[in-house]
């Protein structure tokens, strides 16, 4: 009985060993496809934090400010680092007394290599300093402007719009820096995580590298922030300083406008006066113009005393600048002192009837005008017109400085309103000349009898201003020997403004007067033809000839 449950016992043992043998092997089994299961599922979280890490890096590369800033930065250290390797180097083989071939080769090379790498730091010397250097500091703010005049208005106007958008645009770095380091951070996360994956610890030195990068821009954003405030203040009180100078100019401006106003208002009542009262016209034009002069003038210097704060100043630079100014602007000098000699002397007055000889030309015409630097001429048809210039009715300017270099001729200066013209005509030798003159000198008697008076009543006035000896007004006749015949020159004085009409009169009539009289023969060119028809016989036998 005892062997048979000995031999149980120990069948029973023999079953359950092999039952926990085959339960061994079967957990093997399954702890390898475990295993097989957990590192393809790292590889998988490693795939998919990789496609993460692209986007992120796509997303930081967009900013391109920042990135570029720091690349280069990286850059310039990298250059740095490898041009002392290579002055190590060369001082290294330098130091050598004998040196290979190769070595010979390998020294120029460093040597051409560090000229290379010395020209890239130098270009690249703001950036290996620190990062960022040039991207933190914020604008430079001009120093403070001062408001003295309207003109500084829309310059201050225009700093604070250019301030204001140097400050924004400061701000708007600031913020993509700040959603960059969100970004970053994001990035090192996802970076930590795949260095505890990754069993090759390949990317711990990229972590590191991450991390450093944020710490340089953690420390930007912070020197940012910070400068971002002084800044602000900074502009505000400039901004204050500004607003406050506009104000006072535009104040300053208002008062001097009511001022300007009131003068306007003066003389435009002084001019309605004189229009009123004076009703002579060239009085009027003169009252007229002096009253214009004066009220410019006066606003000149209104202006001109209240924004000129230091006088003597101001002196000493017209000082200086008055000889420059003078030949730069000797044309414009010599008008004005032109302009003063014309209506201080009086020489020429507006509607005077005046020659100007320019530039080989004559201009016969009446004044309308005499302004600070030129007097303005309407043409009109005369002698001079007809026979020289064949137009009339322009408008000439002529500058007042000619009544220094050029030859001005007034035909109606102070009360004279008539001039002396003559008509020639010539008779043949054997016309009753004495007959001719008393016709010619009756006949401008009759035209210009009202003319004369009206000069000698004139010529009287002028005896208080001017030394007159010969004022001798009755019409005059010559006689002069000429080629063809004897000249009757016959003169007379008529309208300075219508010479040529008395003119077309008086001749018309002289011709008519002498072609009355049979003894009186108007000469002119003339050639006589002499025919003669006599026949002449020949000093030879005509029949000899064959």
């Amino acid at each position: 009985m005892k062997k048979i449950l000995f031999l149980f016992l120990l069948f029973t043992s023999f079953l359950y060993a092999e039952l926990d043998v085959n339960k061994i092997i079967l957990s093997e089994s399954e702890l390898a496809q475990y295993e097989l299961d957990k590192e393809q599922d790292r590889i998988n979280k490693i795939s998919e934090y990789l496609t993460l890490l692209q986007k992120f890096e796509d997303e930081i590369s967009k900013e391109k400010v920042w990135s570029k800033s720091y690349a280069s930065y990286l850059t310039s250290l990298d250059v740095r680092n490898s041009l002392q390797k290579i002055k190590k180097r060369i001082k290294y083989l330098q130091k050598r007394r004998k040196k290979t071939p190769s070595q010979e080769d390998e020294l120029s090379a460093l040597i051409s290599k560090e000229k290379i790498l010395t020209s890239q730091i130098e270009k690249l010397k703001e950036k290996d300093t620190a990062p960022f250097s040039k991207i933190i500091t914020p604008p430079n703010i001009e120093e403070k402007l001062d408001i003295t005049d309207p003109f500084d208005i829309f310059t201050g106007i225009s700093l604070i719009k250019t301030l204001n958008a140097d400050y924004n645009d400061y701000i708007n770095r600031k913020n993509k820096l700040a959603e960059l380091i969100t970004l970053l951070e994001k990035e090192i996360n996802i970076y930590t995580e795949v260095a505890t994956l990754d069993i090759d610890k390949k990317y711990v030195k990229a972590t590191e590298i991450k991390i450093k990068q944020l710490e340089r821009f953690e420390t930007a954003l912070e020197t940012m922030e910070v400068t971002a405030e002084v800044y602000q203040k900074r502009l505000e009180i400039i901004e204050i300083n500004i607003n406050k100078g506009i104000e006072v100019q535009v104040l300053k401006l208002g008062k001097i406008g009511v001022v300007v106003l009131v003068v306007f208002i003066i003389f435009f009542l002084l001019k309605f006066f004189v229009k009123k009262y004076i009703t002579d016209n060239e009085r009027f034009y003169m009252a007229n113009k002096i009253i214009t002069f004066i009220n410019v003038t006066l606003i000149i210097l209104i202006i001109f005393f209240n924004y000129i704060e230091n006088a003597s100043y101001l002196v000493t630079i017209l000082g200086f600048a008055s000889a420059g100014i003078a030949i730069a602007m000797k044309d414009w000098f010599m008008s004005m002192l032109g302009w003063l000699v014309i209506v201080i002397g009086g020489s020429i007055h507006v509607g005077d009837r005046i020659r100007v000889d320019m530039d080989g030309m004559k201009y016969v015409g009446d004044v309308m005008d005499i302004s600070l630097l030129r007097m303005t001429i309407l043409e009109d048809i005369t002698l001079t017109a007809i026979t020289k210039n064949r137009r009339a009715g322009r408008i000439i300017f002529v500058p007042n400085n000619y009544v220094f270099t050029n030859m001005i001729a007034n035909y109606t200066h102070s009360s004279l309103k008539t001039v002396w013209d003559g008509v020639a005509l010539t008779i043949s030798f054997d016309s009753n000349h004495k007959k001719a003159m008393h016709l010619a000198k009756e006949i401008v008697k009759k035209y210009s009898k009202g003319y004369t008076d009206i000069t000698r009543k004139q010529l009287n006035k002028l005896r208080n201003q001017y030394s007159l000896k010969n004022t001798n007004v009755e019409p005059r006749i010559f006689s002069f020997i000429q080629e063809n015949g004897i000249s009757i020159d016959s003169w007379y004085l008529t309208n300075a403004y219508a010479t040529l009409t008395l003119r077309s009169v008086i001749s018309l009539e002289i011709v008519d007067a002498f072609n009355k009289e049979d003894d009186i023969t108007i000469a002119y060119p003339t050639q006589k033809l002499h025919l003669q028809d006599e026949r002449r016989e020949a000093p030879f036998d005509t029949s000899e000839v064959v």
